[in-house]
């Protein structure tokens, strides 16, 4: 799979999750801490191989370092709002107002990526390029996952 289909498919994951644990109420305890582990995992593994295999083969391009840079500081909001609702009790109503932020985070985050970067990417590296890196990619995330599942166990 090429990297962009990669990210692609990583942001539809994201986005069902968030599509599942948003409608849950303060008192679907258990509901809302496994989807939101999951939601964490997932965004945990898809920021590091962005910022260590995506990003740093195309931020000296000129047409993509400015968004790369914004890039990295967005994934920066986004770990400082997972670490925080994960140390809050997930039935509260600052939990529930901070998962909207963080989901509104991470659709602007998305939005940039699919209808900016990836384009720009199409233009400076080649197909091989974009399919070297994506298995890469895939074999980082297959390493990480393995990694979470170890410590969750």
């Amino acid at each position: 799979m090429d990297a962009i289909t990669l990210l692609k498919s990583d942001h539809e994951k994201v986005s069902a999750i968030f599509e599942k644990l948003e409608p849950t109420t303060e008192r679907a305890l258990k509901t809302r801490e496994e989807l939101f582990a999951k939601l964490k995992a997932e965004l945990d593994v898809h920021a590091h191989i962005e910022e260590t295999i995506f990003y740093p083969a195309i931020k000296d391009a000129a047409e993509t370092r400015a968004i790369t840079l914004e890039g990295y500081e967005e994934h920066h909001v986004v770990k400082i709002l997972l670490s925080e609702l994960a140390s809050m009790p997930v039935d509260t109503e600052q939990w529930t107002a901070k998962l909207k932020v963080l989901k509104e985070n991470v659709e602007h985050h998305v939005e940039e990526e699919e209808d900016e970067m990836f384009k720009s990417v199409r233009k400076i590296l080649t197909k091989e390029e974009i399919d070297n890196l994506g298995a890469r990619m895939e074999a980082e995330k297959q390493n990480q996952s393995g990694k979470i599942s170890t410590a969750g166990a």
